[in-house]
């Protein structure tokens, strides 16, 4: 495993787990990370962690690494298996997405969700529109 494929393979893990901290641990103070439930961006740890715990507070969210693309410069394509259940434990969406990481220094830059998601970042992902 690569240090890239160890270092996805650790974010996602964390995130599953819910353990921010562990997640945030790899993120630079000036994160920027779309908020695929809500629509829109947020910046910073800080406001990463509110919007995990309010969107674990609404739904049940799984994603699971299944191939890492080191585009260079920087650039990480990550295809993952995402998984959201309700609260209740109704499937609202099962399938693979792409995302894409901005990694300098050794550290989360930017993620952004790839083709096919709401790119323009104003609108909730739509996995999570029968919510």
């Amino acid at each position: 495993m690569t240090k890239i494929e160890s270092l996805i393979a650790r974010i996602y893990s964390a995130f599953n787990q819910r353990n921010i901290d562990g997640a945030l641990a790899f993120m630079s103070d000036s994160v920027s990370w779309p908020k695929a439930s809500e629509g829109g961006r947020v910046v910073g740890k800080e406001e990463i962690r509110a919007y995990w715990s309010r969107q674990w507070k609404e739904f049940d969210p799984h994603v699971d690494p299944l191939e890492v693309i080191d585009q260079g410069a920087g650039r990480i394509q990550v295809r993952v298996h995402q998984l959201v259940r309700s609260l209740g434990g109704d499937v609202l969406s099962d399938r693979e997405v792409w995302h894409v990481y901005t990694i300098a220094d050794g550290q989360i830059e930017r993620m952004d969700l790839g083709e096919g998601e709401a790119n323009s970042q104003q609108s909730p992902s739509s996995a999570f529109s029968r919510h």
